[in-house]
């Protein structure tokens, strides 16, 4: 009986169990709902009915939002807050890293409590600095200089939503993936560094290229596959933003904000589902660029 009871609590699986439970849960099994529910037309009241590939057909052909707003911002989107801020975040992470504990640590916690905080102070703080009226507090200033002569309809206008999306997207970036690169740099050994500039090393500049960033790779990993989930999941920043969706002329709509746009106030499930998936692929697609890019590789790591 002993010995059964070892062998159970020893089985690799029994331990593995709550994982594979949690992740059946809330990953394959949503994910699997949005896969087979893309294939069909589905109003949350009448029984899903199956179209085949419709749903995949329309988003690419008859969907002109999508290819010529959602796609063209997204893309956009991504490279300034997804790339620009995921470089952003370790250069800050890398700056702080050569200041003394304690105001290293309050920098951290200034830079870091955005990301916590973002959507509550997008209706407020953001809302406030880019109103459209003369009370609006980058409309005072602009027009206290003279630079303009009218107020501008920043949240608006179809020209001016998305960079001031970017704006607040990139003040708020400052998460996980940061504190991670932190974390890395900091417990970078430091005698690295020494025997670098042995070596020939002769700047800062040359340290991050040589010695820093080879040194925290699995936390550049991690901090580019957040800063890609963060950036493609994204889709409150313009609703909060603009106070519509979708968004005025859908100069802000984004992947995310098209989903919830056909998901909650059209309730084509169906459809929305095909774009998640869509979603899903490209999500896919770029932490697998990531991963071949800054994953270690075994062979050099061998010869050196």
């Amino acid at each position: 009986m002993r010995k059964t009871a070892g062998k159970l609590i020893n089985a690799p699986w029994l331990l593995l169990l709550p994982y594979g439970l949690i992740f059946a849960v809330f990953i394959i099994i949503p994910v699997a709902a949005a896969v087979i529910l893309s294939f069909t037309y589905f109003n949350t009241i009448e029984a899903p009915k199956f179209v085949g590939l419709e749903n995949y057909i329309n988003l690419l052909t008859t969907d002109t939002v999508f290819t010529q707003n959602v796609l063209p911002n997204t893309i956009a989107y991504a490279v300034f807050v997804g790339f620009g801020g995921y470089v952003l975040s370790f250069f800050m992470a890398w700056s702080i890293s050569q200041l003394t504990r304690v105001p290293r640590t309050i920098m951290a916690v200034i830079l870091y409590s955005p990301s916590m905080t973002g959507g509550v102070l997008v209706s407020t703080i953001w809302s406030v600095i880019f109103d459209g009226s003369q009370s609006g507090y980058l409309n005072y200033l602009l027009l206290r200089l003279k630079i303009i002569d009218q107020p501008v309809q920043w949240l608006q206008s179809s020209d001016t939503l998305l960079p001031v999306m970017i704006i607040v997207a990139l003040w708020s970036s400052m998460g996980v993936g940061f504190l991670s690169i932190l974390s890395g740099i900091m417990n970078v050994n430091r005698e690295l560094y020494e025997a670098a500039h042995v070596d020939g090393v002769k700047n800062r500049w040359q340290e991050i290229i040589y010695v820093t960033i080879p040194s925290i790779k699995p936390q550049m990993l991690f901090g580019a596959v957040m800063a890609i989930i963060n950036t493609f999941q994204t889709s409150g920043v313009g609703v909060s933003l603009s106070g519509a969706n979708p968004t005025p002329n859908y100069a802000g709509q984004l992947i995310g904000t098209h989903i919830e746009d056909f998901g909650f106030i059209r309730y084509e499930m169906g459809y929305a589902a095909a774009v998640s998936v869509i979603l899903l692929l490209f999500i896919k697609l770029m932490s697998s660029g990531a991963n071949k890019l800054l994953s270690e590789n075994e062979d050099e790591a061998a010869e050196s």
